[in-house]
């Protein structure tokens, strides 16, 4: 009994055992089969990275920080509301208008690669709550290149977007035309420009955003017609490849020719901006350039902004006032805020926009749109720089040609969008050098005095330290002109002016007390209409009541532009330089 009792204990245990070993084998065998983590490799840097972390991080490497390309689905979801997204023109047919043999496989092959129709995606939602039409080049579609398909579904977004009043983002990706289908795809090109162009009659915002890569015949189109032009960091940006220049001139490019950086550099167009940001940026366009009846559109709260220090009000002039040589000494310094400082200063938010759109960002000239009070303005501003080395990168605020013209394309699209335009002025003169002679120096500044003379939104224009020469009259033919007390405006400089007409520059000094530059000789004239005080000094010792002065200024007059009918504005700028000066 005892003996069989025992055997059934060690039955029983050795079961257990075997139960014990059976699942230890399962659960190694459960870890041994556990997935790895998704990787997917850095098309820059080649590393392994964990994919999910890539999702997160927006498909941007964090090893080295380049970007991937974005499905288009991604891309949608990471710039509109959720489920906000409705496309448009999804459903039209095939074409093949050469009959290429083959090319229909190639067209049925990509969409079911991609789950895409075609290598154009495009439609309306909302960014942030404000409707806006988006469309995506995707890549994977036969490298995105524009058939008919393409620039058909383009044309008819944009010219619903036309009729719907709508602003239209387009993310930007292709390998050039499409060559299965020949001239029809040349087409394209006029096509789509056209259709741009007609979006941009009605005054609506046009914004394309250059991915990787942006060549060909959608670089020489809708890629380049946007109001703003924005591109994604390190992105391949350009008409003809860098394989193609390459095997035509035999010559080895430079680093990071044709990226977005390059592109940035020269003047080409206005800015990078990273995808953590893309989305508020859009929408931020979008409030800034709503279409608007007139020019004015200033918070509704009655109530002052702030009130003006008593102190500033009641401040006596000096016993002894500055001498002008002494207040040209005084403008010349590089502690005076510049005027990027007061369009900071001034401004709710302030986004510069860089370029001429030619060759050139010259850095000598910086525009942008801000706020103030809620109103959009343009403003405009010469800058010399606050140290030796930006004062050289900013050529001693001496500005080129392709500077005047950055401020041309800045004003046109201040008129397109009835924003108010104010100048900040502050150069010794234009930059008088062989490279812009040979650019037009003297045309970019008459081009700028025209159409200044008859832009069909307000103008108001600050010196802010010196004013000098045409130089400086090319970004001050305005409704208003304002001074700083202790600012200088002349034509030329007292140096130049001894040199030519005494021969002899060292006697600049005498030639400053007999040239009327100061602020109190052009109020006199009637030439410039406010002169905002400075403290004892100077405005680099302390600027704030000073500032505060010229906000309340422009907040007062431009409001009281608004009243003004356009034909009226327009006589009065025109006559405000028709009577300068008089026979005696």
């Amino acid at each position: 009994m005892l003996f069989i009792k025992k055997k059934a204990k060690d039955a029983e245990l050795a079961k257990a055992k075997e139960a014990a070993r059976l699942k230890a084998e399962s659960e190694a065998q459960n870890v041994a089969e556990e997935p790895k983590p998704e990787t997917v490799t850095c098309p820059k840097c080649g590393k392994e990275l964990d994919k999910a972390r890539v999702v997160k991080d927006k498909y941007i490497c964090y090893e080295c920080g380049s970007y991937f390309r974005v499905k288009t689905k991604n891309r949608i979801k990471m710039v509109t509301d959720s489920k906000t997204f409705e496309p448009w023109f999804e459903d039209m047919p095939y074409s093949n208008p050469l009959n290429t043999e083959g090319y229909e496989d190639k067209v049925k092959a990509a969409q079911v690669k991609t789950n895409l129709r075609e290598a154009v995606t495009i439609g309306k939602a909302l960014i942030n709550g404000e409707p806006a039409v988006v469309g995506v080049c995707d890549a994977r579609f036969l490298m995105s290149s524009m058939g008919y398909v393409v620039g058909e579904k383009i044309v008819k977004a944009v010219e619903r977007a036309t009729e719907e009043e709508l602003p239209v983002f387009i993310f930007c990706c292709s390998g050039g035309a499409r060559m299965q289908e020949g001239i029809v795809s040349l087409m394209q090109m006029a096509k789509t420009s056209a259709a741009i162009k007609k979006h941009s009659d009605a005054g609506l915002l046009y914004v394309p955003i250059l991915t990787d890569p942006t060549t060909g015949g959608v670089t020489a189109s809708f890629a380049m017609l946007g109001d703003i032009i924005l591109g994604e960091p390190g992105a391949l940006v350009g008409f003809a490849g860098p394989r193609v220049i390459k095997q035509t001139i035999g010559q080895e490019l430079p680093a990071g020719f044709q990226r977005s950086e390059f592109l940035v550099e020269h003047g080409i167009i206005d800015g990078i901006v990273t995808r953590d940001k893309l989305k508020d940026t859009m929408y931020r366009l979008i409030v800034t350039h709503k279409k608007r009846k007139g020019y004015a559109n200033f918070n509704t709260n009655e109530e002052e902004k702030f009130d003006i220090s008593e102190v500033l009000k009641e401040r006596l002039i000096s016993d002894e006032p500055k001498t002008p040589w002494e207040k040209l000494k005084g403008a010349r310094q590089m502690s005076r805020p510049s005027g990027l400082d007061y369009a900071k200063y001034i401004c709710d938010d302030f986004t510069e926009i860089h370029g001429d759109r030619t060759m050139n960002d010259d850095r000598a000239v910086v525009g942008g749109i801000g706020h103030i009070d809620g109103q959009p303005v343009t403003v405009i501003s010469q800058v010399k720089g606050a140290s030796s080395a930006e004062c050289m990168e900013r050529n001693f605020g001496m500005p080129l040609p392709d500077g005047y013209r950055k401020a041309l394309r800045l004003m046109k699209q201040a008129e397109k969008f009835n924003r108010p335009v104010i100048t900040f002025v502050d150069t010794a003169g234009a930059y008088p050098g062989k490279g812009a002679e040979e650019r037009g120096q003297a045309n970019a500044i008459a081009e700028c005095l025209y159409t200044f003379s008859d832009l069909k939104v307000p103008v108001i224009a600050v010196v802010i330290s010196e004013g000098g020469s045409g130089g400086a009259l090319a970004l001050s033919v305005a409704d208003r002109i304002v001074m700083f007390e202790n600012a200088i405006y002349s034509i030329l400089s007292p140096e130049g002016f001894a040199s030519i007409l005494w021969k002899d520059a060292s006697k600049a000094k005498e030639a400053s007390e007999v040239m009327g530059l100061t602020s109190f000789d052009l109020y006199e004239k009637e030439i410039i209409d406010k002169i905002i005080e400075e403290p004892d000094g100077g405005i680099q010792v302390e600027h704030e009541d000073a500032v505060r002065e010229l906000d309340e200024y422009l907040i007062k007059e431009l409001k009281a532009l608004k009243n003004t009918e356009m034909d009226e504005l327009l006589d009065k700028r025109y006559n405000k330089y028709r009577k300068v000066g008089k026979f005696v």
